[in-house]
């Protein structure tokens, strides 16, 4: 009998060893200290999003409103900025693989994205919008029935017209390219006959292009823009969102939005 009272309570030792040891400690977020030591910030976006983050033509240095604000947030977080181009349909993974800090590049924020990564506050209001040709018959979301749109593969526009089932049903096809420039392209040599892109960058595009270009007056959808870190990454994230309200504040970031916009358009601490 006293052995086999001595062989449960040793069962019972064991077991509770085995259980604490293979309970989940809380993960220790050393996010900021660890980019600190490294100096070294790298922020991961598509190279060809202006006027957010894009290849400036003659020098092919990247440069954009996203980089002006990175540049000023490093600055005064005292480390170095990297900008790296990455895959679009490949962000979450760059992230997560620690191939880069944060994707901060008109990156939308949608609820399975905040489910899995740690966003800052909005800091630009967005919507994805139909730019057409000047010359084109198509004056609403119904006259793309039987249509051919273009947009880029696994963005916001994509997610946009998924989010759309009765529009996405009434187009004849969907053709996703590399990057909204890409798709402008097409647009102009009559590829497809619209193109879904953000409301932000179709403006902008516009106005720098002279193409006669026209968006629609209906969208498809109303967004906003943070950078995204990786779930874990709170200190960083929660730093970088601290010095963007301070730079709101003193007027830096009304300065870099008039120079890009021509007004403040930031919704940073608002």
């Amino acid at each position: 009998m006293k052995k086999l009272l001595l062989t449960v309570l040793l069962c019972c030792l064991v077991g509770g060893t085995i259980f604490a040891g293979g309970k989940k400690e809380p993960a220790v977020d050393n996010s900021l200290e660890e980019l600190k030591a490294r100096g070294e910030f790298v922020l991961g976006l598509d190279d060809s999003f202006p006027p957010l983050g894009f290849r400036e033509e003659k020098t092919n240095d990247i440069v954009g409103y996203d980089i002006d604000l990175a540049t000023e947030v490093c600055k005064r977080l005292g480390v170095t900025l990297r900008c790296q181009p990455i895959d679009w349909n490949a962000k979450e993974q760059e992230l997560n693989t620690g191939n880069i800090d944060c994707i901060w590049n008109g990156f939308t924020m949608t609820p399975e994205r905040e489910e899995a990564l740690s966003f800052t506050k909005p800091y630009l209001e967005n919507a994805q919008v139909v730019i057409v040709r000047g010359d084109s018959q198509v004056k609403t979301l119904a006259d793309l029935a039987g249509k051919t749109i273009g947009l880029q593969g696994g963005s916001s526009a994509a997610d946009a017209v998924a989010a759309n089932p009765e529009f996405q049903a009434s187009l004849k096809e969907i053709i996703e390219v590399k990057d909204n420039l890409t798709a402008l392209m097409d647009l102009e040599i009559g590829g497809v006959d619209a193109v879904v892109m953000d409301m932000v960058v179709g403006n902008y595009s516009i106005k720098t292009s002279g193409k006669d270009f026209v968006v629609l007056d209906e969208s498809l959808s109303a967004e906003k823009y943070g950078v995204g870190f990786r779930k874990g990454d709170v200190k960083l994230r929660d730093e970088v969102q601290k010095i963007l309200e301070e730079m709101a504040a003193d007027g830096t970031v009304a300065e870099i939005s008039t120079k890009w916009f021509d007004k403040d358009i930031s919704v940073i601490g608002k």
